[in-house]
Protein backbone atom coordinates (compact mmCIF):
# COMPACT_ATOMS: atom_id res chain seq x y z
CA UNK A 1 0.00 0.00 0.00
CA UNK A 2 1.24 3.99 -0.88
CA UNK A 3 0.66 5.66 2.10
CA UNK A 4 -0.97 9.33 1.63
CA UNK A 5 0.59 11.47 4.42
CA UNK A 6 -0.67 14.16 6.45
CA UNK A 7 0.91 17.91 6.05
CA UNK A 8 2.42 17.23 9.44
CA UNK A 9 4.22 14.51 8.60
CA UNK A 10 5.43 15.49 5.27
CA UNK A 11 6.82 18.42 7.78
CA UNK A 12 8.60 15.91 9.85
CA UNK A 13 9.74 14.15 6.45
CA UNK A 14 11.29 17.87 5.22
CA UNK A 15 13.11 17.80 9.16
CA UNK A 16 14.70 14.59 8.38
CA UNK A 17 15.33 15.37 4.84
CA UNK A 18 17.07 18.63 5.47
CA UNK A 19 19.65 17.07 8.01
CA UNK A 20 20.55 14.68 4.49
CA UNK A 21 21.00 17.87 3.09
CA UNK A 22 23.31 19.42 5.20
CA UNK A 23 24.87 16.41 5.73
CA UNK A 24 25.45 16.62 1.60
CA UNK A 25 26.77 19.75 1.68
CA UNK A 26 29.25 19.42 4.26
CA UNK A 27 30.42 15.92 2.57
CA UNK A 28 31.24 18.16 -0.58
CA UNK A 29 33.04 20.86 1.13
CA UNK A 30 35.29 17.60 2.22
CA UNK A 31 35.53 16.04 -1.14
CA UNK A 32 39.48 16.50 -2.25
CA UNK A 33 42.67 14.32 -3.49
CA UNK A 34 43.91 13.16 0.07
CA UNK A 35 40.55 12.69 2.16
CA UNK A 36 39.38 9.15 3.11
CA UNK A 37 36.02 7.94 2.63
CA UNK A 38 35.73 6.81 6.38
CA UNK A 39 36.56 10.48 6.99
CA UNK A 40 33.81 12.18 5.00
CA UNK A 41 31.50 9.14 6.33
CA UNK A 42 32.71 10.03 10.34
CA UNK A 43 31.91 13.94 9.92
CA UNK A 44 28.64 13.00 8.02
CA UNK A 45 27.43 10.48 11.28
CA UNK A 46 28.63 13.53 13.35
CA UNK A 47 26.43 16.25 11.93
CA UNK A 48 23.67 13.77 12.01
CA UNK A 49 23.43 12.86 15.68
CA UNK A 50 24.47 16.46 16.74
CA UNK A 51 20.78 17.28 14.80
CA UNK A 52 19.21 14.89 17.30
CA UNK A 53 18.77 12.31 14.87
CA UNK A 54 20.22 8.73 14.06
CA UNK A 55 21.80 7.98 10.74
CA UNK A 56 19.14 5.70 8.56
CA UNK A 57 22.24 3.57 6.88
CA UNK A 58 23.96 1.97 9.42
CA UNK A 59 22.88 -1.25 10.85
CA UNK A 60 20.20 -1.81 7.93
CA UNK A 61 20.39 -5.34 7.03
CA UNK A 62 23.57 -4.70 8.71
CA UNK A 63 25.41 -2.06 6.56
CA UNK A 64 28.15 -0.92 8.91
CA UNK A 65 28.45 2.82 8.19
CA UNK A 66 26.08 5.99 7.81
CA UNK A 67 26.47 6.92 4.73
CA UNK A 68 27.52 4.85 1.15
CA UNK A 69 29.82 6.64 -0.64
CA UNK A 70 31.05 5.07 -3.89
CA UNK A 71 33.95 6.11 -6.56
CA UNK A 72 33.98 5.75 -9.82
CA UNK A 73 32.79 2.11 -11.15
CA UNK A 74 31.05 1.49 -7.84
CA UNK A 75 27.31 2.27 -8.57
CA UNK A 76 26.09 3.02 -5.05
CA UNK A 77 26.07 0.85 -1.13
CA UNK A 78 30.44 1.49 -1.32
CA UNK A 79 31.53 0.67 2.13
CA UNK A 80 33.82 3.51 3.85
CA UNK A 81 37.13 2.33 4.05
CA UNK A 82 40.71 4.41 4.69
CA UNK A 83 40.29 4.52 0.59
CA UNK A 84 42.15 8.22 -0.40
CA UNK A 85 40.10 10.10 -2.85
CA UNK A 86 42.60 10.98 -6.03
CA UNK A 87 42.75 13.96 -8.10
CA UNK A 88 40.41 13.11 -11.00
CA UNK A 89 38.03 10.87 -9.12
CA UNK A 90 34.47 11.31 -8.81
CA UNK A 91 32.34 9.80 -5.30
CA UNK A 92 28.37 9.65 -4.84
CA UNK A 93 27.44 9.95 -1.45
CA UNK A 94 24.30 8.93 0.07
CA UNK A 95 22.86 9.63 3.14
CA UNK A 96 19.99 9.11 5.18
CA UNK A 97 18.27 10.47 8.52
CA UNK A 98 15.76 9.50 10.89
CA UNK A 99 14.49 11.78 13.31
CA UNK A 100 11.11 11.54 15.02
CA UNK A 101 9.77 8.58 13.35
CA UNK A 102 10.48 9.61 9.96
CA UNK A 103 13.47 9.07 7.41
CA UNK A 104 14.82 11.57 4.57
CA UNK A 105 16.99 10.08 1.76
CA UNK A 106 19.80 11.72 -0.71
CA UNK A 107 22.29 11.57 -2.66
CA UNK A 108 24.59 13.49 -4.82
CA UNK A 109 28.07 12.98 -6.84
CA UNK A 110 30.92 14.99 -6.64
CA UNK A 111 34.09 15.86 -8.38
CA UNK A 112 37.43 15.45 -6.61
CA UNK A 113 39.77 17.78 -8.07
CA UNK A 114 39.91 18.50 -11.50
CA UNK A 115 37.94 15.97 -13.44
CA UNK A 116 37.70 14.72 -17.07
CA UNK A 117 35.18 16.07 -19.13
CA UNK A 118 33.66 12.80 -19.92
CA UNK A 119 32.92 12.41 -16.37
CA UNK A 120 31.40 16.28 -15.79
CA UNK A 121 29.13 14.88 -19.00
CA UNK A 122 28.19 11.57 -17.07
CA UNK A 123 27.43 14.09 -13.66
CA UNK A 124 25.71 16.54 -15.74
CA UNK A 125 23.26 14.44 -17.10
CA UNK A 126 22.56 12.24 -14.67
CA UNK A 127 21.52 15.39 -12.40
CA UNK A 128 19.39 16.80 -15.16
CA UNK A 129 17.70 13.20 -15.38
CA UNK A 130 16.58 13.90 -11.90
CA UNK A 131 15.49 17.34 -12.32
CA UNK A 132 12.99 15.86 -15.39
CA UNK A 133 11.90 12.94 -13.24
CA UNK A 134 11.12 15.00 -10.36
CA UNK A 135 9.51 17.80 -12.50
CA UNK A 136 6.85 14.79 -13.55
CA UNK A 137 6.06 13.83 -9.97
CA UNK A 138 2.63 16.03 -9.89
CA UNK A 139 -0.72 14.49 -9.01
CA UNK A 140 -2.88 12.94 -11.42
CA UNK A 141 0.41 11.40 -13.43
CA UNK A 142 0.93 7.70 -13.67
CA UNK A 143 4.17 6.73 -11.83
CA UNK A 144 5.75 6.13 -15.40
CA UNK A 145 5.58 8.94 -16.22
CA UNK A 146 8.62 9.71 -13.80
CA UNK A 147 10.53 6.48 -14.84
CA UNK A 148 10.43 7.10 -18.48
CA UNK A 149 11.53 10.84 -18.19
CA UNK A 150 14.30 9.96 -16.41
CA UNK A 151 15.46 6.83 -19.20
CA UNK A 152 14.34 8.99 -21.94
CA UNK A 153 16.76 11.86 -20.57
CA UNK A 154 19.72 9.22 -20.08
CA UNK A 155 19.65 7.25 -23.67
CA UNK A 156 19.62 10.16 -25.39
CA UNK A 157 22.80 11.17 -24.38
CA UNK A 158 24.17 7.94 -24.63
CA UNK A 159 24.44 6.42 -21.46
CA UNK A 160 22.79 3.31 -19.36
CA UNK A 161 20.27 3.84 -16.25
CA UNK A 162 20.55 0.87 -13.85
CA UNK A 163 17.75 -1.62 -14.29
CA UNK A 164 18.87 -3.93 -10.84
CA UNK A 165 18.46 -0.85 -8.45
CA UNK A 166 15.13 1.63 -8.28
CA UNK A 167 13.99 4.74 -5.69
CA UNK A 168 11.32 4.24 -3.91
CA UNK A 169 8.59 6.00 -1.13
CA UNK A 170 9.79 7.08 2.09
CA UNK A 171 8.43 7.94 5.34
CA UNK A 172 8.63 6.11 8.68
CA UNK A 173 10.58 3.15 7.13
CA UNK A 174 13.24 4.07 4.63
CA UNK A 175 11.80 2.05 2.01
CA UNK A 176 8.26 2.21 1.21
CA UNK A 177 5.89 1.31 -1.86
CA UNK A 178 6.12 2.51 -4.48
CA UNK A 179 9.35 0.89 -6.02
CA UNK A 180 10.48 4.08 -8.56
CA UNK A 181 12.38 2.66 -11.34
CA UNK A 182 14.43 4.79 -13.54
CA UNK A 183 12.83 3.02 -16.49
CA UNK A 184 9.62 2.47 -18.18
CA UNK A 185 6.86 3.19 -19.51
CA UNK A 186 4.83 6.47 -19.87
CA UNK A 187 0.73 5.86 -18.77
CA UNK A 188 1.89 3.26 -16.54
CA UNK A 189 2.17 2.02 -12.91
CA UNK A 190 0.03 3.84 -9.85
CA UNK A 191 -1.42 7.09 -10.03
CA UNK A 192 0.36 9.71 -8.46
CA UNK A 193 -1.85 11.84 -5.13
CA UNK A 194 -0.51 14.75 -3.06
CA UNK A 195 0.51 13.34 -0.36
CA UNK A 196 3.21 10.69 -1.44
CA UNK A 197 6.54 11.19 -0.82
CA UNK A 198 8.89 9.14 -2.87
CA UNK A 199 13.02 8.59 -3.01
CA UNK A 200 13.82 9.72 -6.59
CA UNK A 201 17.14 8.28 -7.99
CA UNK A 202 18.83 7.44 -10.75
CA UNK A 203 21.77 5.57 -11.34
CA UNK A 204 23.39 6.35 -14.43
CA UNK A 205 26.39 4.15 -15.94
CA UNK A 206 28.83 5.42 -18.56
CA UNK A 207 28.80 2.81 -20.13
CA UNK A 208 26.25 -0.28 -20.24
CA UNK A 209 23.52 -0.98 -17.51
CA UNK A 210 25.03 -4.23 -16.00
CA UNK A 211 26.43 -4.10 -12.55
CA UNK A 212 27.27 -7.04 -10.33
CA UNK A 213 27.28 -6.95 -6.24
CA UNK A 214 31.09 -7.61 -5.00
CA UNK A 215 31.64 -10.21 -2.06
CA UNK A 216 30.90 -8.19 0.80
CA UNK A 217 27.58 -8.14 -0.25
CA UNK A 218 26.85 -4.86 -0.42
CA UNK A 219 29.15 -2.59 -2.82
CA UNK A 220 27.51 -2.73 -6.42
CA UNK A 221 29.69 -2.38 -9.46
CA UNK A 222 29.53 -1.43 -13.11
CA UNK A 223 29.96 -4.93 -15.10
CA UNK A 224 32.64 -2.79 -17.64
CA UNK A 225 33.88 -0.96 -15.08
CA UNK A 226 32.90 2.30 -16.35
CA UNK A 227 31.99 5.04 -13.95
CA UNK A 228 28.22 5.56 -12.53
CA UNK A 229 26.66 8.59 -10.99
CA UNK A 230 23.74 8.84 -8.41
CA UNK A 231 21.86 11.54 -7.79
CA UNK A 232 18.83 11.38 -5.21
CA UNK A 233 15.84 13.79 -3.81
CA UNK A 234 13.07 12.98 -0.93
CA UNK A 235 10.50 14.86 -3.40
CA UNK A 236 6.56 15.33 -1.58
CA UNK A 237 4.08 15.66 -4.56
CA UNK A 238 1.62 18.11 -3.34
CA UNK A 239 -1.63 19.90 -4.99
CA UNK A 240 1.51 22.60 -6.15
CA UNK A 241 3.23 20.07 -7.75
CA UNK A 242 6.63 18.55 -6.12
CA UNK A 243 8.37 19.97 -3.97
CA UNK A 244 11.95 18.95 -2.77
CA UNK A 245 12.64 18.68 0.45
CA UNK A 246 16.54 17.40 1.00
CA UNK A 247 17.65 21.26 0.79
CA UNK A 248 20.09 22.45 3.39
CA UNK A 249 18.80 25.33 4.06
CA UNK A 250 15.14 24.86 5.24
CA UNK A 251 13.49 25.58 1.96
CA UNK A 252 11.24 23.77 0.33
CA UNK A 253 12.42 23.87 -3.48
CA UNK A 254 10.62 23.23 -6.56
CA UNK A 255 11.77 20.70 -9.20
CA UNK A 256 15.29 20.94 -10.77
CA UNK A 257 16.17 22.53 -7.37
CA UNK A 258 19.94 21.71 -6.20
CA UNK A 259 21.15 21.44 -2.66
CA UNK A 260 24.24 22.69 -3.38
CA UNK A 261 23.81 25.81 -5.86
CA UNK A 262 26.78 26.76 -8.32
CA UNK A 263 29.20 24.45 -6.54
CA UNK A 264 27.32 21.25 -7.64
CA UNK A 265 27.65 18.33 -10.32
CA UNK A 266 30.17 19.10 -13.15
CA UNK A 267 30.23 22.81 -12.34
CA UNK A 268 32.85 21.89 -9.63
CA UNK A 269 35.07 19.98 -11.72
Amino acid sequence: MIAIRRPDEIAKIGRSARIVGEALELAGGMVRPGVSTQEINAEIERLIIARGARPSFKGYHGFPASACISVNDVVVHGIPSDRMLEEGDIVSIDVGAYLDGYHGDGAWTFPVGAISTDSQRLMQVTREALEVGIAQARPGQRLGEISHAVQSHVEDHGYSVVRMLVGHGIGSQLHEEPQVPNFGSRRQGPILAAGMVLAIEPMVNAGGLDVYTAKDEWTVLTRDHSRSAHFEHTVAITAEGPQVLTLANGAVGAAGVSPHGARSAGERG
